[in-house]
């Protein structure tokens, strides 16, 4: 073969070459995005909440309420398997504590992974007709998260789990109502009555 039929062919092998792995870039599935960053620009945030105690039932414009007026008894901290009387737990707001609402048609492996996410001054309960998977709440600040796994729960509990935002952040959750209904006080011995009944502390 003579060193112009050569020179052809090895043009010819190299142009087919490059059109195979051209092909195989255009048919292979597309290379995953990187994450986007991690942060906490969504939460809402409503400065100004009243603080007074008040009886019977409160419209709150936030589902769940994150502040506002409440009943004058809390709940404990803890996971409910029922919704939460949201004038009580607003009164748990109050004294810096996390709440974790979730759907109620979460699966339950993901109700268990939120509960291993939630702190000690934390109260989490399913919440009818949320707007998201999941919200978490703290006084004043709101963020609605994508689901359990949601890398922004982890940093908003460091960032505003510590009760900083709270009126009364020093404040504990213990002694409080312990049904999610608010008709337990532990704080009398357990003796069932509403939180309406209850004077104010």
């Amino acid at each position: 073969m003579s060193s112009a039929r050569r020179r052809l062919v090895l043009v010819a092998l190299t142009g087919l070459a490059a059109l195979g792995v051209l092909a195989v870039g255009l048919l292979a599935p597309p290379a995953p995005r990187p994450p986007g960053p991690v942060d906490l620009d969504a939460v809402l945030v409503v400065d100004d909440l009243p603080t007074t105690h008040v009886r019977g039932p409160i419209e709150y414009p936030q589902s769940p309420p994150l502040g506002g007026r409440h009943n004058p008894v809390w709940l404990d901290c803890g996971v409910y398997d029922t919704p939460v009387q949201a004038e009580n737990l607003v009164h748990d707001l109050e004294h810096g504590t996390v709440f974790i609402a979730y759907r109620e048609d979460l699966s339950d492996d993901d109700v268990a992974a939120l509960s291993e996410q939630l702190p000690s001054n934390g109260i989490m309960s399913p919440w009818a007709d949320l707007a998201a998977p999941v919200v978490v709440t703290v006084w004043g600040h709101q963020l609605a998260l994508d689901g359990a796994h949601d890398p922004r729960l982890p940093l908003f509990l460091r960032t505003y789990g510590g009760g900083e935002t709270a009126p009364e952040p020093m404040a504990s959750c213990a002694g409080g109502l312990h049904d999610a209904d608010g008709t337990a006080d532990t704080r009398r011995g357990g003796a069932a009555q509403t939180g309406d009944d209850v004077t104010a502390v």
